[in-house]
């Protein structure tokens, strides 16, 4: 007998088993969403951790402080003064010359020696005026006695007031040739115009010279002139009297004193300069016509301006500046010094300080050495060695 399985009315067999339920896709993305949440949060507390190790790290490992040497600005009457440059000039100076033409037949100095004024210098051949000179000298004399006759024989009455004025002017005709000739002799020798120190002698004996031939130079060098200019914004600060001091490269750390005597009436219109001259003496006749000089006007005083050592500016093409000392204090307790960069506005430089007109007070302490190792905001050390002296004399280069 068959026997036959019953079916459910829904169709399905009664054997077979329920499927299992598939795992939601709402649990798998909050799975991955919670791993990659402590990843990334592992990830970002990572970086801040080890930022903050840096950070500790450096807080405790500051860089020494840099030594410098510091300098305090102060409030001073300086200097006022104009500086300039120009040259010597001698008050006396000339090329010695012969007026007239002739033969060179004795030179009488020799070449750098000092000479009076009217010394003979070189005598030129003058045979033909000696020879006029003894002719007019004769006739002056018999030209005197015919006067003196005649001036006789008038006064008695025994001849004529025209014989009289005849011989007169014969006689001043033989005194006037001797005037001319004595000139012509006195032409060919030359002289000294005046006292001086003789240069080079550029003639020879038998030397054939004409007229404004250079014999000699000739230099009064007891006093000379310097002469400068000045821009047209100093010119109103000088005056004829004022005084002057000069150095010259050949004497290194000497000055030399003046005083000005003239002020040119006249700007130049090309360079709006107005040129200044000045009075040196010269005993020791060191000073030489032609020597570039330096030189430095005394203005009256201005008042008392701000100064620091010149060695504490910093000059760069986006201004001046310096380094100014600011006391810090720490949590702990300590005062720090740092050097902050301060630009300031500069004036005059005078004896290795320089004015400060904008920038910084009197009793702030500046760096004056050291610089070059510093940036704004660095932490210094005030070094206990002096600052290093103004040289007397500036290094040249």
């Amino acid at each position: 007998m068959n026997i036959v399985a019953e079916h459910k009315i829904s169709g399905e067999p009664i054997d077979s088993k329920a499927p299992k339920r598939p795992v939601r896709p709402v649990l798998w993305f909050i799975i991955i969403g919670t791993l990659l949440g402590v990843l990334v949060g592992g990830f970002v507390w990572f970086n801040y951790f080890r930022g903050q190790m840096i950070k500790q790290f450096f807080a405790n490992n500051k860089p020494p402080p840099t030594l410098v040497s510091a300098a305090e600005a102060k409030s001073e009457v300086v200097p006022n003064l104009l500086t300039a440059v120009g040259g010597l000039a001698a008050v006396h100076q000339v090329d010695v010359t012969s007026d007239v033409n002739g033969r060179v037949i004795e030179i009488k100095f020799e070449p750098g020696m000092h000479v009076e004024a009217g010394m003979p210098l070189v005598q030129l051949f003058d045979g033909p005026e000696q020879g006029d000179l003894a002719n007019y000298k004769a006739q002056a004399t018999g030209a005197q006695l015919a006067l003196d006759r005649a001036k006789q024989l008038a006064a008695r009455q025994f001849g004529p007031q025209s014989t009289v004025d005849a011989a007169q002017a014969t006689y001043d005709q033989a005194m006037a040739g001797i005037s001319k000739t004595e000139a012509l002799i006195s032409q060919k020798l030359v002289r000294a115009p005046f006292s001086g120190d003789l240069g080079v002698r550029k003639v020879e004996v038998g030397q054939y010279l004409t007229a404004g031939t250079a014999i000699v130079s000739l230099t009064d060098l007891s006093e000379l002139w310097a002469n400068f200019t000045v821009t047209e914004k100093d010119s109103g600060n000088l005056k004829v009297g004022q005084s002057v001091r000069l150095k010259v490269d050949a004497y290194p750390g000497r000055t030399f004193d003046g005083k000005i005597t003239t002020i040119e009436p006249q700007i130049a219109a090309d360079t709006r300069n107005i040129r200044v001259q000045a009075a040196v003496a010269n005993p020791e006749k060191i000073l030489k016509p032609g020597m570039f000089v330096t030189t430095t006007v005394v203005l009256p005083d201005k008042p008392a301006v701000i100064t620091v050592p010149e060695t504490a500016v910093d000059y760069t093409l986006y201004g001046d500046s310096v380094f100014m000392i600011t006391e810090k204090k720490e949590d702990d307790g300590k005062t720090t010094l740092s050097a902050v960069r301060t630009f300031v506005q500069t004036g005059n430089r005078v004896n290795g300080r320089v004015e400060i007109i904008k920038g910084v007070k009197a009793g702030d302490k500046v760096v004056a050495v050291g610089q070059l190792k510093l940036q704004s905001g660095a932490a210094v050390a005030i070094s206990t060695d002096p600052a290093p002296s103004v040289p007397a004399q500036p290094p040249r280069y």
